[in-house]
């Protein structure tokens, strides 16, 4: 082949191989290549892919997506908080080719320039379940009002006292997450209180999480056994309540927020008196059908779109409408 031989095989191999890396560089969805003009491309970043409340939300999503004949992904954070991961995952969705991508951001500011880079590109970002702040971040919402929900289970909670004043334990979520500010605040509306009265025996941060919550619990009743009322910001934040509570004799009124099966049938079994369900089913269904309407049209929503919320007891109140557990068996989690 002479001096010269492998130098040429060796320049001949550099070009074929970037000829194969032009190949790839076009952009691919699930190994199809997604070039297609005017078909949605949808992707879904939750929090984590392990809370069933975002496990509903993704399947939801992932049929709705397949019934529409879209293209669909789903990422998600490694934990709840994990702000880095999400938008490691907005990235990732960018340089695949999504058209539409829906989050439920871990904290209301966390991503918001993984977003904004995002709809720099002509990208539609709709926040699901979770506001970003500020809201006008992303395209539009579509999310529980959760100051509503939070309301609505302190009003359960002051109706079912009665006469009784409350002495509250105020089990919340992630701090700097909009969901849990706005429901910890619903909830003080609903029940009478403002932060700092004297009624309120303690508080602590769980991260909806059921182990976590059993020990915050387990710390605040070492100095409040005078308990009569527990707020819960999700459902394993009421299970680990309860798991601190049964051990010291314990029976205060319990209320939480999410309404999925597990939680309405915490409710049947009497461990929690009153859930707020909400409808993460009916978020991912108003979600793929925006974005497929935006890849066939450029039309965008804006604003917030309230995805509604239900009290589910068996034990009701008067001045609190609510449904029973039967009713919340069958459309836990759903599109009601």
């Amino acid at each position: 082949m002479g001096r010269w031989g492998p130098l040429r095989l060796l320049a001949i191999a550099a070009a074929g191989a970037l000829l194969l890396a032009g190949c790839t560089s076009e952009r691919y969805w699930g190994g199809t290549n997604v070039a297609e003009e005017g078909k949605a491309k949808v992707g879904l970043v939750t929090k984590t892919d392990t809370n069933p409340y975002f496990v509903q939300l993704r399947e939801a999503a992932r049929k709705q997506a397949a019934e529409q004949d879209v293209e669909f992904s789903a990422l998600a954070g490694r934990f709840d908080g994990d702000n880095a991961g999400q938008v490691t995952a907005i990235e990732n969705l960018v340089q695949q080719g999504a058209t539409t991508i829906l989050i439920t951001p871990n904290s209301s500011t966390g991503v918001l320039s993984a977003i904004e880079q995002a709809r720099n590109k002509g990208i539609m970002v709709l926040a699901l379940d979770t506001a970003t702040e500020p809201e006008e971040a992303v395209d539009g919402t579509i999310a529980t009002d959760n100051v509503e929900a939070g309301r609505k289970q302190g009003q359960y909670i002051k109706a079912a006292l009665g006469e009784t004043d409350p002495q509250v334990l105020l089990l919340n979520g992630t701090p700097g997450s909009s969901v849990d500010t706005q429901r910890r605040q619903g909830f003080l509306e609903g029940i009478g209180l403002k932060a700092g009265d004297s009624q309120i025996l303690g508080e602590d941060s769980a991260n909806g999480d059921q182990n976590m919550a059993q020990e915050s619990a387990e710390n605040l009743l070492q100095r409040a056994s005078d308990v009569n009322a527990v707020y819960t910001m999700n459902e394993p934040t009421a299970r680990g309540a309860n798991a601190a509570l049964r051990p010291r004799g314990l029976d205060p009124l319990v209320g939480s927020i999410d309404g999925g099966c597990q939680g309405v049938g915490d409710v049947q079994k009497g461990d929690v008196d009153a859930t707020v369900m909400q409808f993460p089913a009916k978020m991912a269904r108003l979600g793929v059908d925006a974005a497929v309407e935006h890849a066939r049209s450029g039309k965008k929503i804006s604003g917030f779109e309230n995805t509604g919320s239900v009290v589910i007891t068996d034990n009701p109140v008067p001045g609190v409408p609510s449904q029973n557990t039967e009713w919340g068996m069958r459309n836990c989690w759903g599109d009601s």
